[in-house]
């Protein structure tokens, strides 16, 4: 397989021209990703992880303790795109938003961004923490599944263009508590 990252300064004057939503969309529709997962971030095609067992159990947990315990001023979307600008279409693996009719189809706000991670942690910890930051999600969880056993979850606020300002890892002990969901997870209540 071909792995070649460009250097943006290799390539003066040309540059690297991103894919648009509505290109990536047109692709999708001539069957292009037939059979594959991928996402739009920064206007290029990222190829996603396979979903492990330990990851699918969390999603499924996650899924049904959220749609359980939130009333219906909200939705749970689990796996779902999240429209960030015209050249990002993350997909985060849970997202909860208002239970606006704006927000039924892929929304463009939410409250809350979950990432289930265990091959995909780099990326979630970088790129999409900067991508969910600049688009104004206002808390981002990544669920740390990479060590078998064991789960911690890091908890970002603050978003600004350059980042999110806090992160706090919590772990078997400690509480999540998000900001604009009411809602309490005993992190040792986590599958693991």
């Amino acid at each position: 397989m071909l792995e070649i990252m460009l250097d943006a300064h290799d390539l003066r004057p040309e540059k690297v021209r991103p894919l648009s939503r509505r290109e990536y969309y047109a692709l999708a529709e001539t069957g292009a990703f037939e059979g594959q997962r991928v996402e739009l971030l920064y206007g290029q095609i990222v190829a996603m992880s396979p979903i492990g067992t330990r990851h699918a159990r969390m999603t499924v947990w996650l899924n049904r303790y959220l749609c359980t315990h939130l009333s219906e001023a909200y939705a749970v979307h689990p796996a779902l795109p999240f429209i960030v600008d015209d050249y990002s279409e993350p997909e985060p693996d849970m997202m909860v938003v208002r239970a606006d009719p704006a927000y039924l189809d892929h929304p463009t706000a939410a409250l809350l961004i979950i990432e289930l991670a265990d091959s995909s942690l780099r990326k979630d910890r970088t790129i999409k923490a900067r991508l969910y930051a600049e688009s104004g999600v206002p808390e981002y969880w990544i669920v740390n599944l990479s060590e078998e056993g064991e789960v911690s979850i890091d908890v970002h606020t603050g978003p600004s263009a350059r980042g999110y300002a806090h992160r706090n890892t919590l772990r078997t002990g400690d509480t999540l508590r998000p900001t604009l969901v009411p809602l309490e997870i005993a992190v040792a209540e986590l599958p693991r």
